[in-house]
């Protein structure tokens, strides 16, 4: 909600950039005080490589679809949308880790697009053409964002191994900052990346995302994929959708009518499955 807040203000790839500095420096000096290294300079060329390439397809191209996805439809829908990363996690990871997933956990990330699917369904009845285009712009964005996360999770699980988790996330976090200064030189956004930072309540907000996103959220998704299957994981951080609601109603001061409440529980319900 606060990359929500900046990306409303000065743009998706601003907002992005500016969050990934943040982020990897908070993690450069945590790592200092944990590890007592400021860069991951004990990493195997086997985790540079791998965790690199989820630096790219998460940092990166993921994260560059879903912030342009709060920009269009809001944070909240946009994170709903977001639970389907459970099911891309785990056919990749079946793929290509080979983890098997049992019926009632299948079941589980059934259930949870089905909430979703609830939610998006005819959401904008709207006749104006235009809003209607913009809105299925912003579901495939956020669709695009949600494979970009899934693959970049299976990647960071086959290259991190028992390496550290926050350490693996400055080396994500290393490459994103990359793509997005090549990124910035190809389309000349720098001006628009001096304004952010210049805006007081803009930096405010992303800095309030870069403490909760790149350092701790990410850092800890890490964790978790790294000590149980990568499709659990990923569906026990698919509770946002629920989480998001009261911030999104307080805050932003969105209407959610009951077919969005009872797609968003559903979503969430699918998660509990995977404790029976």
């Amino acid at each position: 909600m606060s990359f929500e807040f900046a990306g409303k203000r000065v743009g998706s790839l601003s907002v992005n950039f500016i969050r990934l500095i943040t982020g990897v420096f908070l993690l450069s000096i945590f790592t200092y005080f944990m590890r007592g290294k400021f860069f991951p300079t004990d990493a195997s060329v086997h985790a540079w490589i791998w965790l690199s390439l989820s630096g790219l397809v998460g940092y990166g191209i993921g994260d560059l679809l879903l912030f342009e996805a709060f920009v269009v439809v809001g944070a909240r829908i946009s994170m709903l949308v977001m639970s389907s990363v459970p099911i891309f996690t785990a056919i990749i990871s079946l793929l290509f880790l080979g983890e098997q997933m049992t019926g009632i956990e299948i079941s589980g990330m059934m259930l949870t697009i089905v909430g979703i699917v609830i939610v998006i369904w005819g959401r904008n009845s709207n006749k104006n053409s235009k809003k209607n285009k913009k809105y299925l712009l912003g579901i495939l964005l956020a669709f695009g964002g949600s494979l970009g996360q899934a693959v970049g999770l299976i990647l960071s699980k086959y290259g991190m191994q028992d390496y550290n988790a926050f350490a693996a996330s400055q080396i994500r976090g290393f490459t994103g900052i990359v793509f997005f200064t090549v990124f910035f030189l190809f389309f000349g956004k720098w001006l628009n990346l001096k304004k952010s930072i210049t805006n007081f309540k803009t930096m405010v907000g992303i800095n309030i995302g870069a403490i909760s996103g790149p350092f701790l959220g990410v850092s800890l998704s890490l964790l978790a994929v790294q000590n149980t299957k990568a499709g659990i994981a990923s569906t026990i951080m698919a509770i946002v959708p629920l989480l998001i609601i009261p911030p999104a109603i307080i805050i932003f001061k969105e209407k959610v009518n009951f077919r969005e409440v009872v797609g968003a529980i559903l979503a969430v319900s699918g998660v509990m499955l995977f404790f029976i």
